[in-house]
């Protein structure tokens, strides 16, 4: 019998009267206040006013189970023994009410059959062993019961103030997010036009162009949903205590945001995904933040085509070449950006020259003046601004995280599975990938892995070794057979060969290379080509510069047309290895030499390398590292960047490689942020360079307003040379973390007993970046306990911190379960969580951490509903973002502190 039909059979005659003994009567006006009144203050049967002894408790059970038992038939079906277990266990559950922490108003609104299953978990072993029909029994009376319970509290004289009270202070909250909506919405004059533009961004910047898929017969581009990778991005990653976050939630919590990330790392489909997703308004929980939001994409390349001096808004449409720009109304974008509705997108500070960037900061900041509520995201190179670049102008700064191990796998079956390939393929590569270390690292960013894929299925399982082999080998798929593989046979009326495209196709890439340029003009193009093809006559006389030029730009696959009067390459990288390739074909080592001091020039100069034979490339090494005509700093990027392109260098002189690494030496271990990730960039190389920690020097005690001048002397230069020390070990982890190898994990081992937090925050950091088991073994299950938050983002890392006998404190950082975690979670060692994810809204489940002292909450809903942690009595701080909204701190215990603002594990 189901409970339901106990309850049916059981009249509100018999049952309301018992139920109403079961808690104290009201006094006159008792309780019109505006503290709420909990329910264990109700109740009859405990505390001074006690009416109601065990008992009587017990016959009030008795007298619910026998009528239920009566009126459905199951008193004869259920021996006495068994009917004596059910009175015992609605006794023990009724009693249960004594120890609630919620209010009447809290029991109403989670309505009686929630109130009943939560009285039965008080005491879940009472029914063991019971049958199946006892048990049914059981929870029938219970939700009867809790029926009439909730009943007798809605005509409580206390009931209605509280709750219109109650009421009053939600509509309170919701009047004040319909205000924020209400700013956020459009002028009835604007929304035809913003509909209409949405639709735009959304077309536009919905699909992703993804290299080599095309290849297989799938469509050359997947849809942006289904297609995007969501990265993770490391947060002031120059303060003590970075933190990752995902990359699409970089502006949550932030407005000015400067995102830094390596080419092909994804920084442009990011925000695309941050356009589509805004215009769309197809908005996860996670990122209502955008909700109302009018996204504008402004790459900087576009935008300075030609030498164009830089947009004021009314001008940022037609800078992107919009084709309904001149429909906007006037005065729209100034409208939508006083109200602060503007999520404005500024995308690669590295593609325009060096000495323009100074005026983009200048144009930013006159932005910022004027508009100043807006969002803002600017994205670069790391190497093309310093750091703090735009500190002055409150932006935070982050790094766009590579690829774990797990991104990996997941890009490599969602590109077999687009392109609709054996699964077969994306197994052999998975393997290949986590076998082979110099192939596993180049696949750390999404343009690597793709080609990666394309070239593993291309050649059926075979792959290049090395960044170079691999260029070529994607450049010959795009250039030829691209082409062979979807029967394209006739590309009409010119017949280029593989050879010729990469000439005249190089000859544009090395011109914009120089120029400074990511983009050119077609007419700069056409000329260009016009200028080459006199020496390749079997190419000219197919046809004018034009047609040569139309034939690169459809068959190539590595040049389009952003706008109908410009072109560029499909990806930074192409360029940059193609006008190296140019450069050395025409030996201008020593402009090469010239401009290596430039961010521009990096991958250009790496690419020289691979390109030159030993004799070339002797010259332009030594010429690196003897360069004296620029700073220090200039000097110490330039035998840094020698350094890095020894990778490259498959044959060199040993004394010159000898001495590239004794100059690259001499800047390590590294004493600046700046120049460890210089030497991170290097690659794995650097890892031979890199010392092992050295012995702190003792710290000086707290100073004494009693010292004398000489004892504060002498301790000041102890912290110093304490602080010197430990510096020395944080900035050569923060070195060696991104290069993620099993050498790297040899390197690291060596600090994995450093005292300095910094150190230890950053290796437990990293965790998620390396082999879990073999991580955590090395290096995690030997890192020292205090003050040090243990990140978990997945099951694997929390089982393997249980194995190593659970930690005090843990930070939830990725996707795992309140099951998963409170199975898995020692409940005694377990005194500091630090929530960054989405663990449900309610808390109570903390209880089972009795030594649970500290817990911060970072979310991204405004909204906490604090009214759950009630029973948490071990608690004694709670640490929430200055934003958040909080609801039901009244009800926490009288001890817990609750401290607001800027979260921070020290």
């Amino acid at each position: 019998m189901e409970p339901a039909v106990i309850g049916a059979r059981l009249a509100s005659s018999v049952v309301g009267p018992l139920i109403k003994k079961l808690f104290l009567p009201e006094g006159a006006g008792a309780g019109l206040v505006d503290k709420p009144i909990r329910v264990s203050c109700l109740v009859s049967f405990r505390g001074e006013k006690r009416t109601l002894s065990d008992k009587d408790l017990r016959k009030i059970s008795e007298e619910l189970v026998q009528r239920a038992a009566h009126s459905t038939g199951v008193e004869e079906l259920l021996p006495s023994f068994e009917k004596q277990a059910v009175i015992h266990a609605v006794t023990d559950s009724l009693r249960s009410l004594g120890m609630l922490e919620m209010d009447d108003v809290q029991a109403v609104r989670l309505g009686h059959l929630a109130l009943s299953q939560h009285l039965r978990a008080q005491n879940r072993t009472a029914t063991l062993g019971l049958s199946h029909d006892a048990v049914t029994l059981h929870a029938g009376v219970l939700d009867t019961a809790c029926l009439h319970i909730l009943n007798f509290f809605t005509q409580r004289s206390t009931f209605v103030p509280r709750t219109l009270l109650e009421q009053s202070r939600d509509i309170e909250e919701l009047t004040r997010k319909i205000d924020s909506l209400i700013t956020r919405s459009p002028s009835p004059a604007d929304s035809p036009f913003e509909e209409r533009y949405a639709h735009y961004i959304a077309t536009k910047h919905g699909k992703l162009s993804i290299f080599g898929l095309d290849l297989s017969g799938a469509p050359e581009s997947w849809r942006l949903d289904v297609a995007y990778l969501r990265l993770n991005a490391a947060a002031d990653v120059l303060s003590a205590t970075p933190s990752v976050v995902p990359a699409d939630h970089v502006l949550a919590g932030r407005n000015r945001v400067l995102l830094r990330g390596l080419a092909g790392s994804g920084k442009t489909t990011l925000i695309q995904w941050l356009a589509v997703s805004t215009a769309k308004r197809s908005l996860d929980d996670q990122l209502l933040y955008l909700y109302g939001l009018v996204p504008f994409v402004l790459p900087l390349r576009t935008l300075t085509r030609s030498g164009a001096p830089l947009p004021a808004p009314d001008g940022f449409l037609a800078a992107v070449d919009c084709p309904i720009a001149g429909s906007q109304p006037h005065g729209w974008i100034d409208r939508v950006l006083q109200a602060g509705r503007g999520l404005i997108l500024i995308d690669g500070i590295d593609e325009i020259p060096e000495d323009d960037r100074n005026d983009a900061r200048r144009w930013l900041r006159e932005l910022l003046s004027a508009y100043p509520d807006n969002r803002w995201l600017v994205t670069s190179r790391p190497s093309a601004v310093r750091e703090r670049w735009l500190n002055d102008d409150d932006f935070a700064e982050l790094d766009l995280a590579p690829m774990k191990r797990d991104d990996i796998a997941e890009f490599i079956q969602r590109w077999h599975k687009a392109a609709g390939i054996s699964d077969q393929y994306a197994k052999e590569l998975l393997r290949a990938v986590r076998a082979q270390q110099d192939l596993s690292r180049l696949a750390i960013n999404p343009l690597m892995c793709g080609l990666i894929c394309a070239l593993h299925q291309d050649r059926r399982g075979y792959l290049p070794e090395g960044r170079k082999e691999i260029y070529d080998a994607a450049l010959s798929m795009l250039l030829f057979r691209r082409d062979r593989e979807r029967g394209v046979y006739k590309t009409g009326p010119i017949h280029v060969s593989e050879a010729e495209h990469i000439q005249l196709i190089q000859k544009l890439a090395y011109w914009m290379i120089r120029n400074g340029r990511s983009e050119m003009t077609r007419t700069d193009a056409v000329e260009l080509l016009g200028q080459a093809l006199p020496a390749m006559p079997k190419v000219a006389e197919q046809g004018s510069p034009e047609t040569v030029y139309r034939h690169l730009l459809i068959r190539s696959g590595l040049l389009r047309e952003p706008s109908a009067d410009s072109m560029d390459f499909v990806h930074r990288t192409f360029q940059d290895y193609l006008g190296a390739k140019a450069a050395v074909e025409g030996l201008d080592f020593d402009f090469l030499i010239a401009n290596a001091h430039l961010d521009q020039w990096e991958d250009v100069i790496r690419m020289a390398v691979a390109h030159a034979r030993p004799t070339e490339r002797t010259y332009l090494l030594t010429g690196l590292i003897r360069r004296e005509d620029t700073s220090r700093q200039g000097r110490d990027r330039l035998h840094l960047l020698a350094a890095a392109c020894l990778e490259h260098a498959t044959e060199l002189a040993p004394s010159v490689r000898a001495e590239v690494q004794e100059r690259a030496a001499a800047l390590i271990p590294p004493r600046s942020p700046d120049q460890a990730r210089a030497l991170a960039a290097i690659g794995p190389v650097v890892l031979e360079l890199l010392p092992g920690p050295r012995e702190l020097p003792q710290r000086p005690n707290a100073p004494d307003p009693f010292d004398t001048d000489a004892q504060k002397a002498k301790a000041e230069a102890e912290e110093a040379a304490y602080r010197a020390v430990a510096d020395e070990a944080y900035f050569t982890v923060l070195t060696a973390t991104p290069i993620a190898t099993d050498a790297a994990i040899e390197v690291l081992a060596k600090y994995r007993n450093h005292p300095d937090l910094r150190v230890r925050n950053e290796l437990a950091r990293a965790w998620g970046r390396y082999e879990t088991d073999l991580y955590g073994q090395e290096v995690v299950a030997h890192l020292i306990e205090d003050g040090l938050y243990f990140p978990v983002s997945n099951l694997s890392e929390l089982r393997a911190l249980r194995s190593y006998g659970g930690r005090s404190r843990i930070k939830i950082t990725g996707e795992v379960t309140v099951d998963e975690f409170v199975a898995t979670c020692p409940g005694q060692r377990l005194t500091h969580l630090w929530v960054d994810a989405d663990m449900g809204v309610t808390w109570d489940w903390l209880a089972l951490f009795p030594k649970l002292c500290e817990l911060t909450i970072e979310t991204l809903h405004p909204r906490i509903d604090l009214s759950t942690l009630e029973r948490i009595r071990s608690l004694l701080t709670l640490r929430v973002p200055e934003e958040a909204v909080l609801v039901g701190s009244h009800l926490l215990p009288e001890s817990t502190a609750v401290v607001r603002g800027r979260l921070d594990p020290l």
